[in-house]
C-alpha cells in the first residue's frame, strides 16, 4: 500500500481508478475486473486511488452525518482480495478539496501516479465542487497524454447499484439484499467490552462489542443471523446478534449495544476484537412482558439462526 500519489512509481504502464470505494460494490467491482483487464491488455499494472478520510467527513465535519460501510482497515481489506497490483491511499485534506479539475489531475496524476489510462465509474466527479466531469477527463487526458474510459451503470436484478443504496439497507437492516449488492455479508467489528452478563443467567452469554469507528454503520435495530470470528482466529462461528436498546431489560437507557451470542458456544474474551458479517435479519427487538418470555423468543431465534447459517455456510464465504 502506498500512502500518497507522490510517493508511488511505476516502470511499466500503469492504468488507474479513483474514488472512494465505500463498500465495494457490484459496482465498484465491475469497474475493478475492466481495470485489471486493461492492465493485462498493456502489460501493465493496476492501481486504485481512494481517499482518507472520506471527503464528506472533511468538507462537512461538523454536519455530515455520513455513515460509511467500511472503515479503512475493512476497505484495505476488500481491495487487497480484488486482486489489486498497487492501492493508493491519499490523505483527503481542505486543501485538495479546493483544486479546480486541472490542478487535481496535475498533482494526482502529472506528479504522482502517471497513468497511461485512467478507468472510472459513469458517475465520477472531481475537483473543486465536484466540477470535473468525464468530457473534461478526457480532455485533461489529451493534454497530458492518458486516455480515459467509463463504465456504464451497474445493476443487480435491474436496480442500479450504489453506496447510496447499500447504506439505506443496511440503516433499516436488510442486510440480505445488502449482501446480493456487496457480493459479500455486511462486516462490523468491534473490541469486547464487559457488560451486566444477564444473557449468561438465562443460557445466552454475549459478547458486547464496541465499534471503535464513530462513523460506521450499524445495521438497524433487530436480532440477526452472522457468522463471527475472534481476531487472529481462522474459524468463523454461527452467531446470533442483537442490535438495539434492550427494552425488555433496560427499558430506561436508549444507548444502542451490539450484542453476540455464539451459538456453537466459545469464549468471550474482554478487549479482544470480534469481527462479525451479518447473512439475514431475523426479526424487529420488541419487549417482553418477563425474562422467561425473552428466553423462549431467544431459543426461537437461535433456531431460526442455525437454519439460516446452515442453508448459507454452503454459498457464502465471509
Amino acid at each position: 500500500m502506498h500512502h500518497s500519489a507522490l510517493e508511488f512509481s511505476a516502470d511499466v504502464p500503469v492504468v488507474l481508478t479513483i474514488g472512494t470505494f465505500d463498500g465495494v460494490h457490484h459496482g465498484h467491482r465491475a469497474v475493478i475486473a475492466l481495470l485489471k483487464q486493461r492492465a493485462t491488455e498493456l502489460n501493465g499494472t493496476s492501481v486504485l486511488l481512494t481517499f482518507d478520510p472520506h471527503p464528506r467527513i472533511v468538507l462537512y465535519p461538523e454536519h455530515h452525518r455520513l455513515r460509511v460501510l467500511n472503515s479503512m482497515d475493512e476497505r484495505k481489506q476488500l481491495l487487497a482480495e480484488s486482486g489489486l497490483d498497487h492501492l493508493v491511499v491519499q490523505p483527503f485534506t481542505e486543501e485538495l478539496s479546493r483544486m479546480t479539475p486541472i490542478e487535481y489531475v496535475r498533482e494526482l496524476f502529472v506528479n504522482g501516479i502517471k497513468p497511461s489510462a485512467v478507468i472510472i465509474g459513469y458517475d465520477h466527479r472531481f475537483g473543486r465542487n465536484r466540477e470535473g466531469t468525464f468530457e473534461s477527463l478526457q480532455n485533461l487526458g489529451d493534454v497530458f497524454g492518458f486516455s480515459v474510459e467509463s463504465l456504464p451503470v451497474q445493476t443487480v436484478e435491474n436496480t442500479r447499484v450504489s453506496s447510496t443504496k447499500v447504506r439505506a439497507a443496511i440503516k433499516t437492516g436488510q442486510v440480505r439484499q445488502a449482501r446480493q449488492w456487496l457480493l459479500s455479508p455486511y462486516p462490523l467489528s468491534g473490541r469486547v467490552v464487559e457488560g451486566n452478563q444477564i444473557g449468561r443467567t438465562m443460557g445466552f452469554p454475549t459478547a458486547n462489542i464496541e465499534v471503535e469507528d464513530p462513523n460506521k454503520l450499524i445495521p438497524g435495530k433487530g436480532v440477526y443471523a452472522a457468522f463471527a470470528q475472534y481476531d487472529g482466529e481462522t474459524a468463523w462461528l454461527q452467531a446470533m446478534v442483537n442490535i438495539g436498546t434492550r427494552p425488555t431489560l433496560d427499558a430506561l437507557i436508549e444507548e444502542q449495544r451490539v450484542e453476540v451470542h455464539l451459538l456453537e458456544g466459545g469464549r468471550t474474551c474482554y478487549e479482544e476484537t470480534l469481527h462479525v458479517r451479518f447473512i439475514q435479519r431475523l426479526r424487529d427487538e420488541h419487549p417482553f412482558a418477563n425474562l422467561e418470555e425473552l428466553k423462549a423468543q431467544l431459543h426461537q431465534d437461535a433456531a431460526a439462526a442455525v437454519l439460516c447459517l446452515n442453508q448459507a455456510s454452503n454459498s457464502i464465504a465471509p
